[in-house]
Order: C-alpha cells, then structure tokens, then sequence
C-alpha cells in the first residue's frame, strides 16, 4: 500500500458503495486499485498519463472516473455516506455556508462550447449535473478561476456543493447551495433540508437571502454590512430593527474555512486541471469521499 492508498478498514466501508467495474473489452481491473488510481490522480493534480503503474492502465483509472461522473456514481457514494453519518448521530445541523476560489490551470481552458458530443455534459437527470455555458470558469485578477461554494455542518461533514465561475457572487448562489442540502433518512422516507442555524459571513447579508431563511423558518447568524446599518440608521424610525446577530454563535463558522483548507488539500481541488466544470465537480466530490473516509 502506498501513501494515501486506502487501508482495509476503509475499503471495507467502501467496497459496499462501490458500482462494478464498467466493461471496456477486457477483464474487469480490482476496483480498489482503479480507485486508489484516481485518487492519487485529484491528491497530486498530475495529469492521468502519469497515474503509477501501480494503479494499472491510466485509460482505465480515466474511463471509470468519466463514466462515473456521467452516471452520477460519485454524488451517490458521497450521499450515502452522509446518511450513514446522520443515521449515526455524527452530522450536526448548525450549517456554515462559505465559498472558496481555486486557481484554473491553463490546461483547464479550451474546452468546446456547450452541444458537442459529450453525455457528461448534457445529462440532467436524478443528481447528475449538466455542463454550464462557461464551464465554470471566470476572469479575475489572478486570471482563469473557479469557485465553490459549500454549506458545512459543526462536525466538518460537507452537505451541499456548488461549482461556479470564479467572479460569480456568494449571494446569488446561497439558495442553490441550500436547496442541495438533502439528507435522506436511513429507511427512506422525506428528506431532511432544514438545518437547525445557517451561520454566515457578510457577503451574505441580503434582504432576499434574510427573507429566505425566515420563510424556510431557519434561525441565522449573519453580521449586517455596515452600509446597510448606516442605511437603516438615516431613513430612523421607517429603518426598522437591526437583523439579530449572536456573535458566540458567529464565532463557529470558522469550521467552514477548516473544512476549506483541507479540502485544498487535495492539489487537484486546490488547482483545477479539468476542462469540464462536471468533471471538476466529480473530482471535488471524490476528495469529499476520500476525506469523509
């Protein structure tokens, strides 16, 4: 075993989750040798032609990471986790939401526009995502970016991800990243996707995202804009009442910025090196998978 392979005690929390070996016209490769292949690939950023032999062909560790993606494997492992996690009382519900921006590689760049022929970016069904128009990829002044924006628990278990351009605002994606927040029960059943508090920076402070919490009846932390409390102060009494703020409580979204940093661990998140935003989606949902591990 080498490092960051995984150890028995992993696998065998895996195996269970893990789909067949697609077919490819030769026979089946061990399943856990393809999949310490594709995770030394998102651990080191390298490119797949340089996948150890070890792993065995990196054609394979390539075609099954594709398929996967395109047949939304990943999202579902990742999902499953989070049940067992939940059915064990290890996820708690007081929610920090947060984004992060990641560096594109220029080998990130080039991909053809939105309708060639490629299944990974056209399907929309079950969770499998469909290709956005600009691949995720945005312009700032560090160049070529991509962000994601995650919703974290007080236990570091990621519930919701969301990928987008680098420029994209926090605001405008906060309902997105709280409408992925679904946590099945462990015998079926409705969902859960009400956390017990949603703790935020400033970025979110919004009339709209305010609006929404108290309409979903979720209780909140988020520190107002200082222009919108001077806003407030001069229109007086027609200002209203500043939004409550609990700052013992703010004082736990740090777990947030936690959880970000190790993420990034993870070279292939921290830079992305894939063309596709679905497959750079799938490679932050299989560190979410190796970390939760």
């Amino acid at each position: 075993m080498s490092r960051g392979d995984l150890t028995d005690a992993q696998w065998e929390r895996l195996e269970p989750l893990l789909p067949p070996i697609p077919k490819m016209g030769r026979p089946p490769r061990d399943r856990r040798q393809v999949f310490d292949g594709i995770w030394w690939r998102a651990r080191t950023g390298s490119p797949w032609r340089d996948v150890p032999e070890r792993y065995g062909p990196w054609e394979t560790a390539y075609t099954v990471f594709r398929r996967w993606q395109i047949d939304g494997t990943w999202p579902r492992i990742l999902k499953k986790l989070q049940v067992k996690a939940d059915a064990d009382g290890i996820i708690e519900w007081e929610v920090s939401v947060d984004s992060t921006v990641c560096r594109a590689h220029q080998h990130a760049a080039g991909a053809p526009q939105k309708g060639a022929d490629d299944p990974g970016r056209t399907r929309t069904d079950g969770l499998v995502a469909s290709e956005p128009d600009d691949h995720g990829l945005g312009r700032s002044r560090g160049g070529l970016t991509t962000k994601i924006h995650l919703a974290v628990d007080a236990s570091f278990h990621v519930l919701a991800a969301v990928i987008t351009a680098g420029q994209r605002g926090d605001a405008p994606v906060f309902e997105q990243v709280m409408e992925g927040i679904r946590i099945p029960g462990p015998g079926g059943g409705h969902p859960r996707t009400r956390p017990d508090r949603v703790l935020a920076d400033r970025a979110y402070s919004s009339r709209q995202i305010r609006s929404y919490l108290r309409r979903r009846q979720i209780p909140h932390t988020i520190p107002e804009k200082r222009d919108q409390a001077g806003h407030r102060l001069r229109r007086g009494s027609a200002g209203g009442r500043p939004p409550g703020f609990d700052r013992e409580a703010y004082k736990r979204r740090h777990k947030v910025e936690c959880r970000i940093g190790f993420l990034k661990q993870a070279r292939g998140v921290a830079t992305r090196y894939d063309k596709l935003a679905v497959r750079y989606e799938a490679t932050v949902q299989l560190t979410l998978i190796r970390q939760t591990l």
